[in-house]
């Protein structure tokens, strides 16, 4: 068979199988097609039947709500309609009430008219009755009216200027009554907050000894070192039969101390002969002032106060070496100022300026054994020089009442210092007059012309003078020694004898080089 004839066949056989396979493809498809459009019309029934039901539930339910509203509306306006009608009961009665109050009104209007008619009569009585009562009165009293209104005037002046005065007094007296107990208060917790201790001053020292031998090189070759040593320092030193004991005694403390430091020197170097005392002697006295110095830095420094001028202050430090019936002046003044302090800030005062003018309130006692005048002037005049507050130089002045006081803190001051020395144990007034006699000793010897040194020894029984040699000759000596102890006895009292010891000493002092 020829090949165009199979490949004819084959072709056919293809067309065949295409156009069966396409009918059964589109048969097969018209079938789905059937189904999915039965099942959409299934699913769009059912849907519309649901949105059916859901609009008749939906109208049930607004409709129900559209009924509960109208029943609430409907309560709510019977529960007004009711409230309107009790509303309108009630204005019925009290137009009910007023109506019988307007009535009653016009009836008490009535029967009043009626009363102030009778009052008006009566009144009118009255006033006649009055100007037949007054012209009877002024008929028997034989004066006006007029004269009586002023005379009872008059008696009733008497009588509220009697009582006026009597509340003036009352109040005035209620016053001081609170004021002097407020005051005590004050003070009294200003005491509370400042106790201070008092150690009493005295006028002797006591030194130990290494051994009993030191007594004899302290008094030396025919006494030059114990004689060395008082002229240096103007004290008298006691060496009894106490055992490894020396006592310096004089009533300047700062002699005494400057006396104790040198001895105290001298024996621990071991060298003791009359140009190494002097040695001591002055590097004694050097850091005598340099404690002095302390003293008043410290002084300051436990006040708290500042700005004090340096001079002031080393006037203030000589303090400690000073004392006023027994008592330490610089601890005195300590004192003083943290009461004044303490009061002040109680009273609504600077409390520094009040500390400034109780610290430095006595400061003219370290300068009124070496210049003239009361110790206030004195440190007045030093506060003044170095420009101190007023009211503290005023305060200075005031505080023993040389001057009156214009102001609260001079007061303060006057108080605070009356309270140190008051306190128990404070002061002595036998060491104040022991000392004041001593005192009064040097400054009679130190008037003569040609004294260098003076120095009161043995508690007032000795007045040991140095004159200048060049000025005294041996003569001369002799004269002083005799005006000086007449003077002695016509100025002063006291009780025995003083000698009065008067020494010329020419020195030459030559260096080897």
């Amino acid at each position: 068979m020829p090949t165009i004839v199979w490949v004819l066949l084959v072709l056919l056989g293809m067309a065949l199988g295409a156009f069966m396979g396409f009918g059964y493809f589109k048969n097969t498809l018209e079938k789905k097609i059937g189904r999915a459009d039965k099942y959409a019309k299934e699913l769009l029934d059912d849907a519309t039947r649901k949105a059916e039901e859901k609009k008749k539930e939906t109208i049930l339910e607004a409709k129900e709500e559209v009924l509960r509203l109208k029943g609430e509306l409907d309560r709510e306006i019977n529960d007004r309609r009711a409230e309107q009608q009790r509303a309108e009961r009630r204005v019925a009665q009290r137009e009910e009430t007023m109506d019988k109050k307007l009535d009653n009104l016009e009836k008490r209007e009535e029967r009043l008219n009626q009363k102030s008619e009778e009052i008006t009569r009566c009144l009118n009585e009255a006033e006649a009755l009055k100007e037949k009562q007054s012209t009877e009165l002024e008929r028997i009293a034989g004066m006006t009216a007029d004269e009586a209104m002023q005379s009872i005037i008059a008696r009733v002046e008497r009588d509220a200027y009697h009582d006026a005065a009597a509340m003036v007094r009352d109040i005035e007296q209620n016053a001081k009554d609170e004021g002097l107990k407020k005051a005590r208060n004050i003070i009294a917790l200003a005491i509370q907050k400042c106790a201070s201790d008092h150690v009493a001053e005295t006028t002797v020292s006591v030194i130990t000894l290494p051994n009993d031998d030191m007594k004899g090189r302290i008094i030396g070759r025919e006494g030059r070192n114990i004689r060395a040593l008082e002229q240096a320092t103007g004290v008298d030193l006691l060496i009894d039969d106490t055992p490894e004991a020396v006592t310096i005694s004089a009533f300047d403390p700062v002699r005494r101390e400057i006396a104790r430091i040198a001895i105290e020197r001298l024996l621990q170097d071991g060298r003791i002969h009359p140009a190494r005392i002097e040695e001591m002697v002055e590097k004694a006295k050097k850091e005598i002032d340099d404690q002095i110095k302390e003293a008043g830095e410290q002084a300051v420094f436990e006040t708290n106060l500042h700005g004090i001028h340096p001079e002031i202050v080393k006037v203030l430090g000589r303090m400690k070496y000073r004392t006023s019936y027994g008592q330490n002046v610089l601890k005195h003044s300590i004192e003083v100022a943290h009461l004044t302090g303490l009061m002040a800030a109680e009273l609504g005062e600077d409390p520094q300026v009040a500390k400034r003018a109780g610290l430095l309130h006595d400061l003219g006692k370290a300068l009124d054994r070496e210049q003239e005048g009361t110790h206030t002037q004195l440190g007045a005049d030093l506060a003044r020089k170095y420009k101190e507050h007023p009211e503290v130089i005023h305060a200075i002045l005031s505080h023993h009442n040389d001057v009156e006081p214009q102001s609260i803190i001079a007061v303060l001051v006057q108080a605070a210092d009356a309270i140190s020395a008051a306190r128990p144990g404070a002061r002595r007034e036998m060491l104040e007059n022991y000392i004041k006699r001593l005192t009064k000793l040097e400054e009679i010897a130190n008037s003569f012309p040609g004294v260098e040194k003076c120095y009161a020894l043995q508690s007032g029984r000795e007045v040991r003078i140095m004159v200048k040699p060049e000025d005294v000759n041996d003569d001369g000596i002799r004269i002083i020694a005799k005006d000086i102890a007449k003077r002695i006895e016509n100025e002063m009292e006291f009780p025995g004898q003083i000698r009065v010891n008067v020494i010329r000493e020419t020195r030459s002092v030559e260096y080897a080089k």
